[in-house]
């Protein structure tokens, strides 16, 4: 390789005012592609004409649209196999229709409910009524946990030995993850976005710290608080499962006063009553946004 051309001070000075400027105006295009008054259709339109929009980057783009996200925008890049550093000007002539059907205004994307809650308030209960009567798409979690008698894999939870989490991990497999009750689990991204994109409303039944993670990823997020009539009713549900020991109730309890603080970080709360009464709730939550 030659050695870089020598610029004259004039050179390089017209050299960085012409990055600055390139940097603004992807700036100010992002900045109305996320408020919505450009549309991914008019990006495509003006980068045919402005150099400048057309290097920029097309996960930056993907990112910049209201309720994208990295975390979708990578999924739908993935997907459509376009590479992470493309540039939109590289883009080719059916990679930019796939785009386009991907976000044209007549695909009705499907919403996304997160139910969390301290633990033993019945989110597996509600989980399992709405699996088996078909209102929302229930996304089935990972884990490191071994299988409980009745728990069959892939229907409760896909359970994975710690080398094969390890190995999702490095893949980006996960919309979220999280240690909890000396076990790690974790959301399969692929099939939760698959599902969203099909118009599906999606449950994802995750505990407290995988709901923050979800937010950040995907603010779109609806994030439900599932709280027990009284303390007195959660400590009665903790103290009546069998395949607790006393020492694991005690430790369930401490945390169950640490997760119920947290009730405040949510998009709203309910109270788990019936599980009738808040499946309905959450399919009202899921038309009302």
């Amino acid at each position: 390789m030659g050695a870089p051309p020598q610029l004259s001070a004039e050179q390089r000075s017209a050299a960085l005012a012409k990055a600055k400027e390139s940097r603004q105006i992807r700036s100010a295009a992002k900045t109305k592609i996320k408020s919505g008054d450009l549309s991914l259709s008019d990006v495509f339109t003006l980068a045919e004409k402005d150099s400048f929009i057309a290097k920029m980057r097309v996960f930056e783009l993907l990112a910049s649209l209201n309720g994208v996200g990295k975390i979708r925008a990578t999924a739908i890049m993935e997907r459509l196999n376009i590479s992470p550093t493309r540039r939109i000007q590289g883009l080719g002539k059916h990679q930019i229709s796939a785009l386009r059907s991907e976000f044209s205004p007549a695909q009705s994307r499907g919403k996304l409910i997160v139910l969390s809650g301290p633990g033993g308030v019945g989110k597996s209960t509600i989980a399992a009524y709405i699996r088996e009567h078909g209102t929302f798409w229930v996304s089935v979690s990972s884990t490191t946990r071994q299988p409980r008698v009745n728990e069959k894999n892939g229907v409760e939870y896909y359970f994975l030995t710690e080398e094969e989490f390890d190995q999702e991990i490095t893949k980006n497999h996960f919309l979220e993850w999280a240690h909890f009750a000396g076990a790690r689990y974790g959301t399969p991204r692929e099939p939760v976005e698959h599902e969203l994109s099909a118009g599906k409303n999606v449950l994802l039944e995750i505990d407290i710290e995988g709901a923050k993670q979800v937010k950040v990823h995907a603010p779109e997020a609806i994030l439900v608080f599932l709280e027990p009539p009284s303390w007195e009713e959660l400590v009665s549900r903790l103290e009546r499962r069998a395949t607790d020991s006393p020492q694991r109730r005690a430790e369930r309890l401490q945390l169950a006063q640490e997760e119920l603080a947290a009730a405040s970080f949510f998009d709203h709360r309910l109270i788990n009553d019936q599980v009738e009464n808040v499946v309905q709730k959450l399919l009202s939550l899921a038309s009302a946004h």
